[in-house]
């Protein structure tokens, strides 16, 4: 079992090292923009890329996980078959819908809550919508043939340039908002090029109808479902905007961004996760395996939740060229920092969970489950908004990724019932909440060392309290040994 998670780990590291290197580069613009753009500049920004996200469900239409199922089986059709069919098919689509959004921009752009004169917007859109359709199936079929390293060097330039154009268009020729959506059409632009010998490779010059069928008929339920996940995550933003400013939507984007360091955690998770469970479906300890990775996950996604959310008032304050990492005028928000982290520790468990539904092609069960949390997130946003403002959009988050893992959950042990590690996740969670509370018992939630004291009471507790098992200890054991 330790060979195979160990080999998870390690896809996982490579992964990891790309994500976190990518997003680090990524927030590096949160800095930027916050001491570029005005907080109403930034709430344009942020509601934009809201209704980009939405559109890159229609996009896609499940095809990202259709290929994973059908190509990784190769039950219809060979390796080409499975490459050419999907991407043709995303091509054609990609070229109509992005046609269509570029020739209709100043009527599409109140659509998209913003005035007609920002009608370039919506075209740098359409390409940015574009080009990331084009690359899904090469980078899925990277993380399927565990090319990782070259799939984290592609991702690492997709994310460098964009920060480059950003500096550029924003600082040199003084763009202002539309500057950030060319650089993100730029960017993907680039970085399909370099997608393109990949793509040759991979592709012939035929379509199979039956696969495309079949692919159709398991990755078109994502689309209800993908639209339901996307509500998790940004109709806040939308709603947001409708109920209050601009300004509030810059102020709570910056801080949510914040939260990026532990959605680090979940990302680089998922990428490996998927391709891991379907290796192993098969494997006779497979469930036991799934059972101790969601324990793995747990123990590190909190740890690092505690961590973050001790030390993120600390973190902003941070000068890096005389400029703090955030501007001070969004400091007023850092209080829904916690909140946004312990949802992304909920959205993680929910990839786990999703295995035992994609295993046993269960996927028409996605949709009643996602819908539950997109609905719970709209209503709680709604009634939470206008008397709470940005908090009631965090807790809103919260509410509804908590609901999303519970009916995963609940289907998933439906079909394909894992024994889950229930004690020592109770164990997990219960001194993770006492400590936490113990912080906001203190003032100010206490200086530098009580901070780092109870981060170390925790681990303390953890090992004290037994949580490890034998085979685990002498794991760890072997690990302190090699690395000396």
């Amino acid at each position: 079992m330790f060979s195979q998670i160990k080999r998870l780990g390690a896809d996982t590291a490579v992964y990891g090292i790309s994500t976190i290197v990518g997003r680090f580069l990524t927030f590096l613009l949160v800095p930027f923009y916050t001491n570029v753009l005005s907080t109403g500049q930034y709430g344009i920004v942020a509601t934009v890329y809201s209704y980009i996200a939405f559109l890159n469900v229609v996009y896609s239409y499940g095809m990202e996980a259709s290929y994973f199922r059908f190509a990784s089986s190769l039950e219809i059709g060979d390796k080409k078959d499975n490459f050419s069919t999907p991407f043709f098919s995303l091509a054609v689509t990609a070229v109509l819908f992005s046609g269509l959004l570029y020739g209709f921009a100043s009527s599409v752009a109140p659509l998209f809550q913003v005035d007609v004169s920002y009608y370039r917007i919506i075209r740098y859109a359409a390409g940015i919508l574009f080009f990331d359709t084009l690359m899904i199936v090469p980078f899925a079929s990277l993380r399927l043939e565990r090319k990782a390293k070259f799939f984290a060097a592609l991702k690492i330039v997709n994310i460098a340039s964009n920060v480059v154009f950003n500096i550029v268009t924003l600082v040199y020729l003084h763009w202002g908002v539309e500057g950030i959506f060319f650089s993100g059409a730029a960017s993907s632009a680039l970085t399909f090029a370099l997608l393109l010998p990949h793509v040759y490779r991979h592709t012939r010059f035929a379509f199979s109808t039956q696969l495309y069928m079949e692919l159709l008929r398991f990755g078109l339920p994502y689309i209800p479902v993908g639209i339901s996940g996307i509500i998790l995550q940004v109709i806040d933003r939308p709603i947001l905007k409708a109920m209050s400013t601009d300004s509030a939507v810059g102020i709570y984007q910056a801080n949510y961004r914040l939260g990026i360091f532990m959605n680090l955690v979940s990302s680089m998770f998922e990428y490996a996760w998927r391709p891991f469970f379907l290796s192993h479906a098969k494997d006779d300890n497979a469930k036991q395996l799934f059972a101790r990775v969601m324990t793995y996950y747990v123990l590190a996604s909190t740890l690092l939740f505690l961590v973050l959310s001790f030390f993120i008032g600390d973190i902003v304050t941070i000068k890096i060229f005389n400029h703090h990492i955030i501007r001070d005028t969004y400091w007023s928000g850092l209080g829904i920092v916690p909140i946004v982290l312990l949802a992304y520790v909920f959205g993680g468990i929910s990839i786990n969970l999703n295995a035992g539904i994609q295993i046993e092609k269960k996927t028409m069960y996605l949709l009643p489950t996602s819908v539950i949390a997109a609905v719970s997130n709209i209503a709680a946003n709604i009634l939470l908004i206008p008397k709470y403002g940005i908090y009631g959009a965090a807790y809103a988050t919260l509410i509804a990724y908590v609901l999303s893992a519970a009916a995963l959950f609940v289907v998933a042990q439906k079909f394909y019932p894992i024994g889950y590690e229930y004690f020592r996740l109770v164990k997990v969670a219960c001194v993770t909440a006492v400590v936490f509370t113990v912080s906001t018992m203190l003032p100010s939630g206490g200086g530098m060392w009580v901070k780092l004291v109870l981060v170390a009471s925790w681990g303390a507790i953890i090992a004290l309290g037994r949580f490890f098992e034998e085979d685990e200890l002498m794991a760890i054991k072997r690990i302190m040994r090699f690395s000396r």
